[in-house]
This record gives structure tokens, C-alpha cells and sequence, in this order.
């Protein structure tokens, strides 16, 4: 027996969080159970149907499976030297978060843990949550979370750093914990707890920032006939700035995260009197950016045609996710109620819409009068122009974030439109945002 199979990790909740955890655990080598009071949920994990969709999650699961144990009773918990609250924290389209089903977890684990067993949170909780939390302070701790959709898996086995929240951060981490985060050979960063929460909000703040900065200026590059793709590289050079920059225009910001930590500064601003009005322009960019695609449609498309056919290619708020959450996808689709619209995503299928939803992308793209790239998947990388002009029966193609391959861009067989870049179109008019 190896050192790491004499640590047993429990992992509470098999939401996004949860699994990918308990996952990366078990493939270091670390016994874990899984908890989760969703019968269902645990039934479909022990036969090998995982709930939600990441890149090489299944073949990371297939392999770490037979470290894992499933159940739906608290009991088992008893056995681990350390225990995550691994809970995804929801929020609603304001971004408010709703911790109720958190203490209910702490609550839980907190009727079981054994004495001598270290008590984690992972999930994103504001500051002062963790101290309040009534527990050994010496056993307690908070772990910024930073996993991405899209790339869950890597970020979980391969972490930059820890940030790991504790009372005294003069003290050392105890040995299971510190077995456990030793075994990914990443710098541990200790702090007291408020300052660790805060840290998890800052590297959001940091990257809203980013995505806000990008946007406007991509925004710029539309209106003055610059390529925003011509300034990045200039960026990326700088070393203020760097090369792993955030630096591609996107239609604001979505899949509620950035939104909740967000609104959580907003709200200590306004309970500690701090001026958080640079949050709010960001919001209000973000609101603004959302438009682009509406508005593309309303100067050049809706109203020039009688009851045109529109084509959306992607559904979830990026790609590599099954997230719909604040999808620009999803908003765009309830706005055109009274259009005949035809749909396409790889892992997501909506009910309740208007909308047709077909299994292939060429089905979706079939006679549409208008194409619409929502997400950029890897499938829809192999569209090109010639594919498009055979298929679609219109001339209109949206493609925000530049799917199509720049060869393809520069043949005028179509209209065309990305952000960051004057669109192409032959009549050359430019886009002016209206009040809607």
C-alpha cells in the first residue's frame, strides 16, 4: 500500500465540482467516497453515466473507478481523514447565490466526521462563511476552487497553485490534508480564511476586467475598420500583459459564476462603503455586448426579409460544456419566438422553445436563410464558406467568435459578421447599436 491510499477522501456532492474532485483524488492514487443523497445520481455513477459532459472526463473516470465508492448514506463518511463540501452553488440570473443546500452539507457531514478527519469547503462561498462555521478551527479549511468548464479535467490534475483558506496561517497544514495537496506538485498558498475567499472573487474580478477591456475594444475595431486579431499578438508580447491574456471578444459575460462574485462585490461595497461603480460600467458593458448579435440581425437581416429562416449553431454558453446557464444562445432564441428557427448542439437538447432541434449540424444549416454560430465547438470548425453557400439558401452568416477559418473570410460569397472586425457585407453599412 502506497502513502496516498492510507489517506480516504470523501468528496460530498457529485455535481461539476464534486466529481471532478473525487475524480483527480482517485487517480493520485487516494481511496474516495462519493456522497450524494440523489439516488439516481449515484446509481448512474456506479454503472459508469456521468451528469455532466467535460473533455476526457469519461476515460479519467473509466481509470480511477475502482478507487471510488458511491453511496447515498452518510455513514461512510466516518472513514475519511479529510471531507470536501463540494457542492456547485446556484444562483439565480442576477447572480445570487443560494447557499442553502451548503449548510445543509455542512450540517450533514458535521452530524458524522470523525474526530480526527479535516473539513473542507470547495464550494464558493462569500467571505466570513467559513469562520462562522462551528468546528474545530485547527480542522477547518477553505480551497479555492478554480476549475473551468471546458477544461475541468486538466485543471483538476494539474493545478497552478492551492489557495487554502485557515485560521492561522502560521500553522502547518495537517498531515492527510497536506499528503493530499502535496501529491499534485503545485505551489500551497496559505492565508486566513476572508482572504482566501476574497482570493477565489479577485481572480474572477481580474478576468472580468479582462473580457471587459477585450470586448470594448474589439467593439472599437468594428466601427473604425481595424482587426482586433491584429492587435492581440501586440498584447500577448507585452509583459505587463502577457501571453496567456484573455484576449478574445465574447458576447459579454455568462454561465453565472463571474455574475455571482460580481454581485458579491457589489454587495460588500455597498455594506462596507466601498465605491464599486467600476463593477456596475462592467455590467453595463456586459449588457451592451449581449446585443451584437440582435442587433446584427435587426440592421441587416429581420427587417430586409419576410419570415427568413434562421439557423443556430450551438447552445451552451461555451463550448466543451453542457451549461445553458445565461446562455446568449438561449436569450437570443426566446427573442425570435416569432421566427422559424432551427437549432444544432452537440451534447444539449431544450425543450419548451419554439425552436426545431436537429441531430446534425447540416441539418440545421439547411435551407436557412440565416446562420447563427452561438458556441464555437470544434465540429462547427469545419464549416467553410463553400459548405455554407451550398447549404444554406440565404447569404447571412454570424459568427462571433470566428469559427469559420480566416482563408474562408476573405471569399465574398456571403455576408458576413465577426466581432472585432468591420463585418463584411456588400453593401458596406455599418452597425449602429438602437434602443430596443
Amino acid at each position: 500500500m502506497n502513502r496516498n491510499e492510507k489517506t480516504i477522501v470523501g468528496c460530498v456532492s457529485m455535481s461539476h465540482l464534486g466529481l471532478l474532485h473525487a475524480t483527480a483524488f482517485a487517480e493520485k492514487g487516494f481511496g474516495v467516497i462519493c456522497y450524494d443523497n440523489d439516488r439516481q445520481v449515484i446509481n448512474n455513477l456506479q454503472q459508469g453515466i456521468l451528469p455532466i459532459t467535460e473533455p476526457q472526463l469519461d476515460e479519467l473516470f473509466n481509470i480511477s473507478f475502482n478507487k471510488m465508492r458511491f453511496s447515498t448514506a452518510l455513514e461512510p463518511l466516518k472513514q475519511c481523514n479529510v471531507i470536501f463540501i463540494a457542492c456547485d452553488v446556484p444562483t439565480d440570473n442576477s447572480g445570487n447565490s443560494d447557499l442553502t443546500i451548503i449548510h445543509q452539507l455542512v450540517n450533514q457531514v458535521l452530524s458524522v466526521i470523525s474526530d480526527n478527519c479535516c473539513l473542507i469547503l470547495l464550494s464558493q462561498v462569500p467571505p466570513g462563511f467559513t469562520r462562522a462555521i462551528n468546528f474545530a478551527k485547527q480542522k477547518l479549511f477553505y480551497q479555492v476552487e478554480t476549475l473551468i468548464f471546458g477544461q475541468a479535467v486538466e485543471r483538476a490534475l494539474y493545478p497552478e497553485r492551492f489557495i487554502i483558506g485557515v485560521n492561522d496561517p502560521t500553522q502547518s497544514l495537517p498531515k492527510d490534508y497536506l499528503n493530499l495537496l502535496s501529491s499534485f506538485n503545485c505551489p500551497i498558498l496559505t492565508m486566513r480564511y476572508e482572504s482566501a475567499e476574497l482570493a477565489k472573487i479577485a481572480i474572477n474580478m481580474f478576468l472580468v476586467s479582462s473580457v471587459s477591456t477585450t470586448n470594448l475594444l474589439a467593439d472599437i475595431c468594428e466601427k473604425i475598420n481595424a482587426d482586433w486579431q491584429e492587435i492581440m499578438p501586440a498584447l500577448k508580447l507585452d509583459k505587463r500583459i502577457g501571453p496567456y491574456a484573455y484576449l478574445n471578444p465574447g458576447l459579454g459575460i455568462a454561465g453565472g459564476n463571474l455574475e455571482r462574485d460580481l454581485n458579491t462585490v457589489i454587495q460588500l461595497g455597498q455594506t462596507h462603503h466601498s465605491n464599486t461603480n467600476i463593477v456596475q460600467a462592467w455590467l453595463e458593458h456586459s449588457k451592451y455586448r449581449q446585443e451584437w448579435v440582435w442587433q446584427c440581425l435587426q440592421q441587416t437581416a429581420i427587417n430586409k426579409q419576410v419570415n427568413p429562416t434562421i439557423c443556430i449553431l450551438g447552445l451552451t454558453y461555451k463550448a466543451n460544456t453542457h451549461s445553458i446557464k445565461n446562455s446568449p444562445a438561449i436569450n437570443l432564441i426566446n427573442r425570435l419566438k416569432n421566427y422559424r428557427i432551427k437549432v444544432h448542439d452537440p451534447v444539449v437538447t431544450i425543450k419548451d422553445t419554439h425552436a426545431e432541434q436537429k441531430t446534425d449540424m447540416i441539418s440545421a444549416i439547411r435551407d436557412a436563410d440565416i446562420v447563427i454560430i452561438m458556441t464555437p465547438w470544434q465540429e462547427y470548425q469545419h464549416l467553410t464558406i463553400d459548405l455554407l453557400g451550398a447549404t444554406m439558401k440565404g447569404e447571412i452568416v454570424i459568427d462571433p467568435y470566428q469559427v469559420i477559418s480566416s482563408n474562408d473570410k476573405q471569399i465574398t460569397k456571403i455576408k458576413y459578421f465577426t466581432l472585432g472586425k468591420q463585418s463584411k457585407k456588400t453593401d458596406r453599412e455599418k452597425i449602429n447599436y438602437v434602443e430596443t
